[in-house]
């Protein structure tokens, strides 16, 4: 079921909505929604890995954007919309708290920590918001971490050729089923924050 799943998403590399598609999950992942925007990003790479830094590129730009839309809703509309994500994450709101000690503490070096890994990226980008983080720290860290993690997707598919697009393809489930691990693991991190 994951590789017809997957299969399927590999033909939108084709189609003129794929970018699209990619460019506003992307988006969305970055301020509100829990899947990570790599799989669907991996997907398109393994259907034209001739575009993999485009899509990469177009991945990157749209996660900053959300990410620049997740900071707006903290400033501005946290009561009424950033809550109910937080929530969802961390219901008794005790790692969300413990984040603005970490820009106390790290500042810079903590959202691009979480811009690179696996760690929920909106809720860093809602804290910032919330917590008045410096917006031109935030923006620089958010187009440095971001762009690294897609690129690294994208330059491994464009460059790596044949052996590695035949390797994703034959290994697409597992890579699935990584992919949800590493959602997972992201969760956990930051309940252990």
């Amino acid at each position: 079921m994951l590789q017809k799943a997957y299969t399927h998403l590999s033909s939108w590399s084709e189609k003129p909505y794929g970018e699209h598609i990619l460019f506003w999950f992307a988006l969305a992942e970055s301020c509100v929604v829990p899947v990570p925007a790599d799989p669907l990003l991996l997907a398109l790479c393994t259907g034209a890995p001739q575009r993999s830094l485009r899509f990469a590129l177009i991945c990157g730009v749209g996660s900053v954007l959300g990410g620049l839309l997740g900071y707006a809703i903290g400033h501005y509309a946290f009561d009424t919309i950033g809550s109910a994500v937080v929530q969802f994450y961390d219901p008794e709101l005790k790692t969300f708290s413990q984040v603005e000690g970490i820009y106390e503490r790290w500042g810079f070096w903590g959202v691009l920590m979480a811009a690179v890994t696996p760690i929920p990226y909106k809720i860093f980008t809602l804290a910032s918001g919330v917590f008045h983080f410096d917006f031109g720290q935030f923006v620089l860290a958010s187009v440095i971490g971001r762009n690294a993690r897609f690129l690294l997707v994208g330059g491994l598919m464009a460059y790596g050729g044949d052996r590695v697009q035949t390797w994703v393809q034959n290994s697409s489930e597992r890579l699935l089923w990584v992919g949800l691990g590493v959602a997972v693991l992201g969760l956990v991190a930051l309940k252990l924050l």
